[in-house]
């Protein structure tokens, strides 16, 4: 089980001082607004497949790692798109991340692993090639007990919402299920978040053929500009009637751009005919975060905005296994300026809300801080992806708090597939700010009891209101 000091200060007042903070963050309630679990998996609730195809195969982190190292995505059970074997023997994929569990040594994957298999399994044993066929039948056998189930293990993590991320095209199925089996845990809901990018990016393949299944989806005709934007306000709205509170959106940049409704129009038909370029659809995607903008000042649905993400970077492993499969590459990324043009229009409007994220951390203290201080609309996200790092968190309390403080940041969001290892990262996040704000309290910066305040303002409170998880409009 995980140590009590662990990732607190190593100075001895702050550490007992952080010790004393943890407390009053430990067991709240878990908050997860932003992530990416199959809803499935809690709306069929059947056992978890064997341990590679729970902590290995699904997990990016694990395995462009090791593919870093010249171990190719096949040999770990990663589908292809392209027709080539893969391994489908579970315990050789387990074998082959145990023998390679060097290469973690410092890495996030490590620690969140480690605290999955000590946590949830009960498993402290240091993960080697020697251990690895023992570690891997203990996890058998603990996935086939009713007790190792999703729903069961939702309610062990005590998780109060979870949110999922599905495309306006998704019917919303899963979340029907669990709607009409009335579950979401004792005390826990689980909901849906709108997340757009498919249908607002004539660059990604087979963007026309999406819009024309919208069109049938909702009913309405999308031939033309007008029709696609009702067909969207359509699909937010059931979305809504499912659970969402916000809408998610992870362009290349964070670029938005105010047309004139006849200049959307034009650039609308023009995109649908397969004549828009580079240029083009960059113009759409940023016009239409402002349309987005609009929609949520009359439904309600916060924004949060994921730029900077290069998709795609590694061509190969796109070709060989698709999307989402390791291959994104962080970016540079302007926002004071890119964002101005929606600012501008809508930015002081108390009925709007985004929360912004980025994987660029030299804009911490340039740009994002600076914004967040200076419109009431703006929020900033939890480091994202490669910087949800214990350093990486630590690094954006250090660096945003003296200009935006804590309540223009929202909260921790564990942005995860793995389901397992959401209690995990929210204890490392509970713990980062334990000790960031110790080391508060022990300058004299921050009284005690205001430091704990915080602390449980940030794991818990913040994320409700700035999601409006708390049933505030």
């Amino acid at each position: 089980m995980t140590d009590e000091n662990h990732l607190f200060p190593s100075e001895p007042n702050q550490r007992q001082i952080a010790r004393e903070l943890y407390r009053h963050a430990k067991d709240l309630p878990l908050i997860s607004p932003h992530g990416h679990v199959d809803p499935l998996l809690l709306a069929d609730d059947q056992p978890f497949g064997d341990p590679a195809r729970l902590f290995v195969v699904p997990d990016h982190y694990v395995t462009r790692m090791l593919a870093s190292q010249g171990i190719p995505p096949a040999r770990l059970g990663v589908p292809s798109v392209d027709g080539s074997e893969v391994e489908t023997d579970g315990r050789r994929i387990w074998r082959l991340l145990a023998e390679n569990w060097r290469l973690f040594r410092g890495t996030p994957s490590r620690l969140w692993t480690e605290k999955v298999l000590a946590d949830v399994f009960g498993i402290a044993k240091t993960l080697s090639g020697g251990t690895a066929d023992e570690i891997y039948d203990e996890l058998c056998a603990r996935l086939a007990e009713p007790e190792y189930r999703p729903r069961a293990l939702f309610t062990r993590f005590n998780i109060e919402v979870l949110a999922t991320t599905e495309s306006p095209l998704d019917e919303l199925q899963a979340h029907a299920k669990l709607a009409a089996d009335g579950w979401g845990g004792p005390g826990g809901r689980v909901i849906t978040t709108f997340r757009p990018d498919n249908l607002v990016d004539p660059d990604w393949p087979g963007w026309a053929e999406r819009v024309a299944q919208l069109g049938e989806l909702t009913g309405l005709d999308v031939g033309t500009y007008p029709g696609f934007l009702a067909a969207l306000r359509s699909r937010r709205q059931a979305f809504i009637e499912a659970g969402a509170t916000s809408s998610d959106h992870g362009h290349l940049t964070a670029a938005t751009l105010e047309l004139s409704d006849a200049d959307a129009a034009a650039l609308y038909r023009k995109a649908l005919g397969g004549g828009a370029d580079a240029a083009d659809a960059e113009a759409f995607r940023a016009h239409m975060l402002v349309e987005f903008a609009r929609m949520s000042l009359d439904d309600g649905l916060v924004m949060q905005l994921h730029p900077g993400s290069v998709r795609n970077h590694n061509k190969a492993l796109y070709e060989r296994h698709g999307r989402d499969t390791g291959g994104d590459i962080p970016s540079a990324t302007d926002y004071v300026h890119a964002l101005r043009p929606l600012l501008d229009a809508y930015g002081t409007d108390p009925r709007l809300r985004i929360v912004l994220y980025t994987l660029d951390e030299t804009t911490f203290s340039r740009e994002l801080a600076p914004l967040a201080g200076g419109y009431p609309s703006l929020y900033l996200g939890a480091p994202w992806w490669f910087l949800d790092s214990p350093e990486g968190l630590r690094r954006f309390r250090e660096t945003v708090t003296e200009t935006a403080g804590f309540y223009n940041t929202s909260g921790f969001v564990d942005d995860t597939r793995a389901f397992c290892s959401i209690p995990a990262r929210h204890d490392v996040a509970r713990r980062i700010d334990a000790g960031y704000l110790a080391k508060l309290v022990s300058q004299g910066t921050l009284p005690l009891d205001e430091a704990a305040e915080t602390i449980a303002d940030l794991a818990y409170h913040l994320p409700k209101k700035v999601f409006r998880l708390d049933g505030k409009a």
